[in-house]
């Protein structure tokens, strides 16, 4: 947080800041936050979705999860594009895009995040875990 003399004071990842970390560096992790009252996981959120509570701590994702949805995007895009919703293991949902030709990303496959941004887009990007076989589709 920034502090009215110029000066800034950071906290370490895993203790009680309430709010993602803006100088965190820029490593392979996503930052999300757990409320220390339910201890609920959220992504970039100010209150607990379900207690309502206020007091988050942030913490650092290890980055594999499931594709929850996929979709194609054909608009504002010179090549077909996908986006994707990936429940990471620590229990909270992420956007991002999978890598790889965007109809053979399905519900249910496992990925890990490979940078923490798109250069373009600035979400997080995945790549698969296993190579789906899908040869009885």
């Amino acid at each position: 947080m920034y502090h009215h003399s110029g000066n800034i004071a950071r906290q370490s990842a895993g203790s009680a800041t309430g709010v993602l970390e803006p100088l965190a560096p820029a490593t392979d992790a996503i930052l999300f936050q757990r409320c220390t009252w339910c201890g609920t996981a959220m992504y970039h959120r100010l209150l607990c979705p379900v207690c309502q509570g206020g007091d988050l701590r942030t913490e650092r994702s290890a980055g594999v999860g499931t594709v929850r949805h996929a979709t194609v995007v054909h608009r504002n895009t010179p090549v077909a594009r996908n986006v994707s919703l990936i429940e990471l293991t620590e229990g909270f949902v992420v956007r991002g895009r999978v890598m790889g030709p965007p109809a053979a990303i399905h519900s249910g496959d496992r990925v890990r995040m490979s940078t923490v941004k798109d250069p373009v887009r600035g979400e997080p990007v995945f790549q698969l875990l296993d190579e789906p076989y899908r040869a009885w589709h």
